[in-house]
């Protein structure tokens, strides 16, 4: 997919319960440049809320959620 932002860091966020995951999203986001994104996989199904919630009031762009079988996969691109 043509708007898919270069992949910086790819967390495995498997069997952590909220809100580990959107921690860790957050603190990773910091460690890359403005334009490239952070791919993450999480087992935990709050993130279906909690990680748009999160790019909405962070500011940051939620690109894609995936779900295969009971884990979900999505991309956050770092906007600001």
């Amino acid at each position: 997919m043509a708007d898919e932002p270069a992949i910086a860091k790819s967390l495995d966020l498997s069997g952590l319960l909220c809100p580990i995951p959107v921690v860790k999203v957050s603190k990773a986001i910091k460690d890359i440049a403005i334009g490239e994104a952070i791919e993450a996989t999480a087992t935990d199904p709050g993130v279906l809320m909690d990680i748009p919630a999160w790019c909405k009031g962070s500011g940051n762009d939620m690109v894609k959620m995936d779900k295969e079988g009971t884990t979900f996969r999505f991309i956050v691109r770092r906007v600001k």
